[in-house]
């Protein structure tokens, strides 16, 4: 299992920005993978902020920031996608946080 954690600044994470792009080895692998769980928070208030996960074209769905601060592992969203080798995995902003950065954590398994 690998869990990856990041903090975007709220001036760095607008509309259209992934959240995911400096963090190249959470985006792509050379081995199949399953996503089994995102949590997003920051901002000034829960619920104030958005993005939307992919895997390649295919969109997994709406992540919203369920608290202000850091993400812990009550805030996960249980998921279980198939992330084939080689594809790649987005999250891109589509209701900018207001003051506060976004952060996320994010779960993944290698299916080796």
């Amino acid at each position: 299992m690998s869990v990856f954690e990041d903090s975007i600044a709220a001036a760095t994470a607008v509309v259209g920005y992934d959240l995911f792009q400096n963090k190249p080895e959470l985006q792509s692998s050379d081995v199949d993978r399953a996503l089994r769980g995102i949590a997003l928070a920051g901002s000034a208030a829960a619920l104030d902020a958005k993005a939307t996960l992919k895997v390649g074209s295919t969109t997994i769905g709406d992540v919203l920031n369920v608290a202000t601060g850091a993400p812990t592992n009550d805030h996960i969203q249980p998921l279980n996608a198939f992330v084939p080798a080689g594809a790649r995995i987005s999250l891109v902003v589509t209701d900018a946080p207001a003051t506060n950065p976004l952060n996320y954590r994010v779960i993944l398994d290698d299916l080796e």
